[in-house]
């Protein structure tokens, strides 16, 4: 049976919710945790979905139009220049330390991450898989070339000092939202071979590589429970994991600010803010 905790007053909502979230974890301490956009939104990344599971702007990049489409591209690289900053700049939120210190208490069997930005790793977790890549890596869908991110960009704003010194409000993933002619942007190709530069990501149209799919899988065997934390799991990769877990008769709980695709089967939801949760109930296991 679901338990949802929700208030209308933050800290009782927060206390609460984190007290039952220390029980959960006490009673099944070998977690497998997802985490998608929302843990990383206190870091300044913004997210795609709204607490209904909608979206808020337009779908991201397909894979096969990425591919197919000069002119994608060009748009795609242009709003990049201005928007990568944010996740560059981005700092680790509580959430990420909280679920970093779970890790360390011995709590975390695996924490598979949606998110391309690192910020788990930066907060000092080490068993994770970044199940959709990560943004700060590119290589050439050709030859395998690879280079930071920092280096493209740095070597783009140089091709183009006009789009360089533009600014927009900053979007998901490095995105940002600025629509003008692309027409005239000059793409970085590889350097190797000239072929097409791509960050290691998972775009959508595209599939998660079968080594981090069967990695989460293999460890989600291990798993007491599932905690998904901060994700709607509306995208199917991550959804899955939790829908095979139900499948198992692991308990699966959700902490979010709103609906997630998995409502049906969750033994356990709290709706409420990420970090104070997790702080506090990482406090209570802390005492014991």
């Amino acid at each position: 049976m679901t338990q949802a905790v929700e208030s209308t007053e933050k800290r009782e909502s927060s206390q609460v919710a984190g007290e039952a979230l220390a029980a959960f974890i006490k009673r099944h301490p070998k977690l497998w945790v997802i985490t998608g956009a929302g843990v990383s939104t206190d870091s300044g990344i913004p997210d795609y979905r709204d607490a209904d599971g909608q979206w808020k702007r337009p779908p991201p990049v397909q894979h096969g139009d990425f591919m197919s489409s000069f002119a994608v591209r060009q748009r795609y690289w242009a709003r990049a220049l201005v928007g990568f900053k944010a996740m560059r700049e981005a700092q680790v939120s509580g959430a990420h330390r909280a679920l970093a210190k779970l890790e360390a208490m011995g709590h975390v069997e695996l924490l598979v991450t949606q998110n391309v930005d690192r910020l788990h790793q930066r907060a000092g977790s080490k068993k994770v898989i970044d199940l959709h890549g990560r943004a700060d890596v590119v290589a050439c869908m050709a030859c395998g070339y690879q280079m930071m991110r920092h280096a493209m960009h740095s070597e783009m704003a140089r091709m183009n000092p006009a789009f360089a010194a533009l600014d927009a409000r900053h979007a998901p993933d490095g995105d940002a939202d600025l629509e003008t002619d692309f027409s005239t942007f000059n793409v970085l190709d590889c350097p190797r071979c000239k072929g097409i530069l791509k960050p290691q990501v998972v775009y959508y149209g595209d599939v998660v590589p079968p080594a981090r799919r069967l990695a989460a899988q293999a460890a989600l065997q291990q798993a007491d429970a599932v905690l998904a934390v901060g994700t709607s799991l509306m995208v199917y990769s991550g959804y899955r994991f939790c829908r095979d877990a139900h499948a198992m008769g692991l308990p699966v709980a959700s902490l979010s600010l709103g609906v997630t695709r998995a409502d049906g089967f969750l033994t356990h939801q709290w709706r409420a803010p990420l970090t104070p949760v997790l702080e506090y109930a990482v406090g209570r296991l802390k005492k014991g």
